[in-house]
């Protein structure tokens, strides 16, 4: 029976880990106003700044690869079909993902220039 509650608790702990994200873990997000990054980050120790910063920096590499591949689509499409509607969409995607990018970037630096006044590891946070 001991055992069986055991079990049962274990399941449940692992669970709870799995639906609150390991610790709640927060992410990169470029919607946050700045003066809530910047509140936030002054109450952040060197560790969970790098972390932050690492999460917009991963965040910012992802988008920057969506646009390379829409700008490939966009030299794959023959100048005939230049007015199309599929070019407009695509520099729609491509001008709301340098926003997403300047964004993000800008929520980067506050994380990264507090780490860098608390003398935290910059390594691997270059762009």
């Amino acid at each position: 029976m001991r055992t069986v509650r055991n079990a049962v608790f274990c399941l449940l702990l692992v669970w709870s880990l799995v639906i609150g994200g390991c610790g709640g873990s927060k992410k990169a997000d470029e919607n946050k106003p700045l003066p809530q990054v910047k509140a936030e980050a002054d109450k952040m120790n060197a560790a969970q700044l790098r972390d932050m910063a690492m999460k917009y920096k991963e965040a910012i590499e992802a988008r920057k690869a969506d646009m390379d591949k829409i700008v490939a689509k966009l030299k794959a499409i023959p100048p005939t079909e230049a007015a199309g509607g599929e070019m407009e969409q695509l520099k729609t995607d491509l001008e709301n993902l340098t926003k997403s990018i300047s964004a993000l970037q800008e929520r980067f630096q506050v994380y990264y220039q507090k780490l860098k006044e608390k003398g935290g590891d910059l390594a691997g946070l270059e762009m």
